[in-house]
């Protein structure tokens, strides 16, 4: 039976490595938060959390309750799909004997243990150092090394700004509940209402677009959330059919991931086998 391979996280750059893996031919399981926070909706394969399912660009997840549940995730994989499992510690890892772990959450911060060594664990981001919290690492900053495989060192540290205009970034102004207005994929013009967050006290705090573009991203409507998080992204070019692309950036560290997988004999070996 050929080797599982398992991603930490559903969003947007972890749903970008999944989905170059599965192009490969390679099975892989997502695990995920009960509650994920992606924006990029419609290219994370967290939204099948909420939803039940996703399809991004031909490859369809699917929701898993149970980590343990191994005739449904088993059946899933035997459909060509993903299996979406809610299981934030992991657990399925160990469950599945998983060939190699990729740690996609981009939580910029070293990992807590998961309870079981992999052949590989991969890290994305800012966090991971190779050889101390995982064997290899991968540079997801935008730039020259988008993309490049460390097995000493790490990637670049979070500058903690948002690449691009800044003004893109859609931030909730109070902690509250989130209320939707648009969908991601419409049309926005300049100051237009886009979301509504709604205090404990019940009053509305509007979140309006900073010009005129596609609204590329927003959290799934309903949650409960912090203030000043990230909850959508809105798009100047203004084409409706980038959102439902995986990303240039997510496909280049998808390639990395790839490249840190192949580079091992021991590891290329056992991936279709």
């Amino acid at each position: 039976m050929p080797s599982i391979l398992v991603v930490r996280g559903g969003g947007e750059q972890a749903s970008g490595v999944v989905v170059r893996l599965l192009r490969a031919g390679l099975r892989v399981v997502v695990t995920e938060l009960a509650q994920p926070l992606c924006v990029r909706r419609t290219v994370c394969f967290a939204e099948a959390i909420y939803r039940g399912e996703i399809t991004i660009e031909g490859h369809t997840g699917r929701r898993v309750d149970d980590p343990t549940d191994m005739l449904r995730i088993l059946n899933i994989l035997g459909r060509n799909q993903v299996p979406v499992l809610v299981d934030p510690d992991c657990k399925v890892a160990g469950l599945l004997h998983a060939l190699a772990v990729v740690d996609g959450r981009m939580l910029k911060r070293p990992p807590e243990p998961i309870g079981y060594v992999p052949a590989l664990y991969i890290g994305l981001g800012p966090g991971f150092i190779a050889g101390v919290n995982c064997q290899v690492a991968i540079e997801t900053q935008r730039g020259h090394t988008l993309g490049r495989v460390y097995w000493q060192g790490g990637p670049q540290a979070d500058t903690g700004l948002p690449e691009g205009d800044p003004r893109r970034v859609l931030r909730a102004p109070t902690t509250g509940i989130l209320l939707a207005h648009k969908t991601i994929g419409d049309l926005v013009e300049s100051n237009e209402l886009i979301a509504e967050i709604q205090d404990e006290s019940g009053h509305l705090h509007p979140v309006t677009s900073p010009f005129r573009g596609v609204l590329r991203g927003l959290l799934y409507p309903g949650l409960h959330i912090a203030a000043g998080i990230k909850i959508g992204d809105v798009d100047p070019r203004g084409d409706p059919s980038y959102c439902y692309l995986v990303s240039d950036k997510a496909l280049a560290i998808g390639g990395g991931v790839l490249e840190a997988l192949l580079t091992r004999p021991e590891i290329r070996a056992r991936l279709w086998t």
